[in-house]
């Protein structure tokens, strides 16, 4: 059974697109079967997997309306070696359009049942403020992968999120909690960066993974030729590093049972 995690911060310009489609890419790379899901309207995860969002036929707004099936709307990302339920501009109406639907907030975890056994890992690239699609995510979810950069703010915007993670647990979702801080956009020379990140070591332990990703130009470029950095220059170092982090986090999962 699937490993399905959030890649959720309530702060935006944290990467987490970025880490989403490189770490799908990297589980990719050593063999994991992936899904990709995109639930933010923009759909920078659709396009950064070279999938055009313009084009698709059916997307994950079909799928929360129950008017198609995941096994449906996914495609293939082949450059990418993984599966993409993509998303485009259709996808903010759902907002309106769910709130007064049964089941609204677990539309996308009965959708997710049918194809579980397909895939070692589903991946959800979430939007930034809590919605009802962010909720569709985190209910989905075992867990969820927090990328932050080391800096003030983004110690508080990981209390905001930690807060909402329990509301979800308490209350919607038992099963869910956080499976690990990842440090990305990381600058060795700062020393504020150093500081935060040993701060984060200190309060969070095991919880905050070893995989630091650089700051790096190449994953920034790789977005606008509409491929992961992990598939548009494998030698860059922060492609290595999501790589290196992909490993870890099925190092990390060997040692425990997936859930139901």
């Amino acid at each position: 059974m699937a490993h399905i995690f959030c890649i959720s911060n309530q702060k935006g310009g944290v990467g987490k697109t970025t880490t989403t489609v490189n770490l799908a890419a990297g589980l990719a790379k050593i063999g994991q079967r992936v899904l990709m899901i995109d639930l933010d309207p923009q759909g920078n995860a659709t396009m950064g997997s070279g999938i055009d969002k313009r084009s698709l036929t059916l997307s994950v707004y079909d799928v929360l309306l129950e008017s198609a099936s995941v096994a449906e709307a996914r495609v293939r990302a082949e450059p990418c070696g993984y599966d993409v339920l993509g998303s485009n501009r259709e996808l903010a109406g759902a907002e309106v359009e769910l709130v007064t639907l049964e089941r609204r907030e677990k539309r996308l975890k009965t959708a997710l049942a049918s194809v579980l056994g397909e895939y070692d890992f589903v991946l959800i690239d979430c939007p930034p403020s809590l919605s009802m699609l962010t909720l569709n995510g985190l209910c989905s979810a075992h867990g969820v992968i927090v990328p932050m950069q080391c800096e003030y703010f983004a110690l508080e915007g990981l209390t905001d999120l930690v807060n909402t993670i329990k509301q979800v647990h308490a209350h919607l979702n038992p099963a869910l909690q956080i499976i690990g801080l990842l440090r990305v956009m990381f600058d060795p020379r700062v020393t504020l960066q150093q500081q935060v990140g040993a701060q984060l070591k200190s309060h969070f332990g095991d919880k905050v993974f070893n995989t630091v990703i650089p700051r790096n130009v190449r994953l920034a470029e790789a977005p606008s030729y509409g491929l992961p950095g992990v598939v548009f220059d494998p030698a860059a170092k922060g492609s290595q590093a999501f790589v290196e982090f992909a490993a870890e986090m099925v190092s990390r999962l060997k040692t425990s049972t997936p859930k139901n």
